[in-house]
């Protein structure tokens, strides 16, 4: 296949989408983000109830698009938006459940490095590792931005896995999370990476603290994921307009 649109997006040219994509899994995360920081956005899909928009930030060409939950959903549409619409970052803004007891809801997490036994990236690229390590410069940029901008980012590995409840845990997940000093856990990450890296493209993942399980009694709503990750949202949109050339 090299035409678009593509099965899952309905853009029917390049232009509709620019070179930086950020993506949450909420596609209704993504529209209020176009409609209250970029400039004169326009919708470029609807397909599957999965939004995408381009605008401007700071006079700057920016895309945010939903990724959907889980590996299959954002293996989709990040491949087709790396493979056919020439983006070259996608920085994830998404939420994650603290996996140590330090960290709080609201804190946002930089991830360094996706773990996870789950088979995607195998079966896609072939390839084996456990652990996929996200664009250094796309991090760097986002921590400098950080920086300057005085918002306090935890930096680490995360997991990533396809299954959001379980009536068990295996203990080897638990010695792998260990052995990886993984800080905090998501759902789709790992493919990501996995896709940026097999494509030759760049990707982050930025995250808010959502749910703890050692902070009884703390958690968001639904309408909280959606609404509520300001900071993170203003930190990605910073960090895209260093990364625009």
């Amino acid at each position: 296949m090299n035409k678009i649109p593509t099965p899952h997006i309905e853009a029917i040219s390049k232009d509709e989408i620019a070179r930086i994509v950020l993506m949450p899994g909420d596609p209704l995360r993504a529209k209020k983000i176009a409609e209250t920081y970029l400039e004169d956005s326009t919708r470029f899909n609807q397909v599957r109830g999965m939004l995408g928009f381009t605008g401007t930030y700071i006079g700057k060409k920016v895309s945010v698009m939903g990724s959907g939950m889980g590996f299959g959903s954002v293996g989709i549409y990040s491949y087709e938006l790396y493979k056919f619409y020439d983006v070259d970052i996608i920085i994830r803004i998404g939420s994650c459940g603290a996996a140590r007891p330090d960290l709080n809801i609201m804190d946002i997490i930089l991830a360094d490095k996706a773990f996870s036994k789950e088979t995607f990236a195998v079966d896609a690229h072939g390839m084996t590792e456990e652990l996929i390590e996200g664009s250094k410069r796309v991090s760097d940029v986002i921590k400098k931005t950080a920086k300057e901008n005085d918002i306090k980012i935890h930096e680490g590995n995360i997991s990533s896995g396809n299954v959001f409840y379980a009536t068990s845990r295996g203990e080897d997940w638990k010695a792998a999370r260990e052995q990886y000093d993984v800080i905090a856990g998501e759902m789709e990450s790992f493919a990501l990476f996995a896709n940026a890296k097999a494509l030759g493209k760049e990707a982050a993942c930025l995250l808010t603290v959502s749910d703890s399980d050692f902070k009884e009694k703390q958690y968001l709503s639904a309408e909280a994921r959606q609404n509520a990750f300001d900071e993170m949202m203003r930190l990605a949109l910073s960090a895209a307009y260093q990364l625009i050339a």
